[in-house]
C-alpha cells in the first residue's frame, strides 16, 4: 500500500526554561507521511523551523523502540497520544486525520518540572528508584545463583509483569492527584513476589513511600487512570500489593 501524506495544524507548549512562563504556539506541517511515527513527524517540523531560522522545539527522546521511557508527550489531552499500550515513539501519523489539529503539551505534575518545551525532570521516579528499588547482594564467597531459587511460576509472572514498567510517567500525567504510586507500586512488586527482595522488604517500601512523598506526587483515589494510559499495561494490582506491604513493614518496625 502506497504511503498516505497528511497536512497537520500542531499546538506545541513552547516554554524557554523552568523560570518563564510557556505559552502554545501555532506551526502548519504538510506532507507528513501516515507511516511516520509521532516522533519522526516531530523531527520533520524541527528541520522545517530550523530552515526558517526558527529555534527547533526541545522534546526527549532515546530508543524509539518503546523501551526507555523518556518520549513523554501529552497528546490531544492523553499520556502518549490517542492510541492504547504504544509510548509516543510508538504512535504513528496514521492515527491523524488530514487536517487535523493536535496539542502537545509535557506532563503536568508538580514532581516533573518543565525544563524546556516538551522536556520534563523526571529525575524524582530516580531517585524514589534510589531510595530501595534494589536488592543488595554479597558478592564475597559463594554466591547463590539467582536462577538455582525454585520461585513459583504465578509470583514470577506477577513479577515479570511489574518489571515491564519503564518509569515514563504517564501514571502520573493521566492521574488527577499526580499520583506516582503505580510507578512506586510496580518496582515494591518486582521484588515483593521474589525471593531475593524479601530480605530488605520492609526498608524498601518504607524507604520509597517516603521519598515518594517527599518529591511531592499526590496520593491515589482509585480512579484507574494510570492503569488505562500505562504504555506496558501495569496493573492496579501492584498498588494494593505495595499497600499491604506498606502496612506489613509499618507493623514490623513498630
Amino acid at each position: 500500500m502506497a504511503s498516505k501524506y497528511i497536512n497537520v495544524n500542531l499546538k506545541v507548549w513552547r516554554q524557554k526554561n523552568a523560570n518563564t512562563k510557556g505559552k502554545m504556539e501555532t506551526y502548519k506541517l504538510d506532507n507528513v507521511s501516515t507511516d511516520s511515527s509521532f516522533l519522526e513527524m516531530m523531527d520533520q517540523l524541527n528541520e522545517q523551523l530550523i530552515n526558517e531560522r526558527q529555534e527547533p522545539i526541545a522534546f526527549d527522546h532515546d530508543c524509539r523502540e518503546g523501551i526507555c521511557g523518556m518520549c513523554s508527550l501529552y497528546i490531544n489531552g492523553r499520556a502518549h497520544g490517542p492510541d492504547n499500550a504504544v509510548t509516543t515513539c510508538q504512535l504513528h501519523m496514521r492515527k491523524f486525520d488530514d487536517g487535523a489539529t493536535i496539542y502537545i503539551e509535557p506532563w503536568r505534575s508538580k514532581a516533573f518540572p518543565v525544563i524546556k518545551d516538551l522536556v520534563v525532570d523526571r529525575s524524582a521516579f530516580d531517585r524514589i528508584q534510589q531510595a530501595g528499588g534494589f536488592v543488595s547482594v554479597n558478592t564475597s564467597g559463594n554466591t547463590i545463583d539467582a536462577n538455582a531459587t525454585p520461585i513459583p511460576k504465578a509470583d514470577a509472572d506477577k513479577a515479570f509483569e511489574a518489571a515491564a514498567c519503564i518509569g515514563c510517567g504517564a501514571c502520573v500525567a493521566s492521574c488527577k492527584n499526580s499520583s506516582a504510586m503505580l510507578f512506586v507500586g510496580a518496582k515494591v512488586s518486582q521484588y515483593a513476589l521474589l525471593p531475593q527482595g524479601k530480605v530488605e522488604a520492609t526498608n524498601r517500601v518504607l524507604n520509597m513511600v517516603r521519598q515518594m512523598e517527599e518529591e511531592g506526587f499526590g496520593n491515589c483515589t482509585n480512579t484507574g487512570a494510570c492503569e488505562v494510559e500505562c504504555p506496558k499495561g501495569i496493573s492496579l494490582e501492584n498498588i494494593a500489593r505495595m499497600n499491604r506491604e506498606f502496612m506489613k513493614a509499618m507493623i514490623t518496625a513498630e
